[in-house]
């Protein structure tokens, strides 16, 4: 049985349609790290989720990424909304020349044993001085800013992108900044659920995480 790590019953709807009766809700709070990419936090919290149920997990992370600011707000995007708000956003988007931005979703996925890296890439726990306090990074030597060591456990990442535009708030649905994400003429906080769901990131990087664990 693969566990899935969220506290959202509706993102494990979504990975059932996916992965068939495999998938189950596994409600386990993990310390999530800051990093500045979504393939890094997922990974953190796939290793300590791992530990915490003793069987394969999947762990996702998602932010939108805005390309008039280098991505921003990214993997900081449930930050930004609590402490901006989506209108906001927008009306800091709304001046400059290029709206164009995407929803990007990362799975990471752990089972305690290796993977091959090819096509999807492989999370070895390899960063330096991530988890280091700042005052602490600068004397610290490159082995002891090496994480995890021999006993760091591999997790596989899977991408999912969906294009779109920032645009003036529409709709009453979806949630976080679906109301100014607009894809193919339609924001998400528009769309139905299973509309939704048809184009969605997270179904895209389920998409390809199933139809690698059927061989898996």
């Amino acid at each position: 049985m693969l566990n899935f790590v969220t506290t959202n019953p509706g993102k494990v709807r979504e990975a059932t349609a996916y992965l068939d009766d495999e998938v189950v809700q596994f409600d386990f709070d993990y310390p999530e790290v800051q990093a500045d990419e979504l393939g890094a936090v997922a990974a953190h919290g796939a290793r300590e989720a791992y530990r915490a149920a003793d069987g394969p997990v999947i762990v996702d992370d998602a932010g939108l990424f805005i390309d008039a600011f280098d991505g921003f707000p990214g993997p900081y995007s449930s930050y930004v909304e609590d402490r901006v708000g989506i209108e906001r956003v927008w009306r800091m988007t709304e001046p400059e020349d290029d709206h164009s931005a995407a929803f990007k979703t990362v799975i990471a996925y752990c089972d305690g044993d290796d993977f091959a890296a090819t096509p999807d890439p492989v999370d070895r726990d390899e960063r330096r001085g991530q988890d280091l306090a700042a005052d602490d990074r600068g004397g610290a030597t490159t082995d002891e800013q090496v994480e995890g060591g021999e006993d760091a456990l591999p997790v596989k990442l899977f991408e999912g992108r969906v294009p779109g535009e920032i645009v003036a708030p529409r709709g009453e649905g979806g949630f976080g900044f679906d109301p100014i994400f607009e894809h193919d003429g339609t924001t998400f906080a528009e769309m139905s659920t299973d509309e939704k769901n048809a184009v969605s990131h997270r179904g895209r990087a389920l998409a390809k995480f199933a139809e690698w664990y059927a061989e898996r």
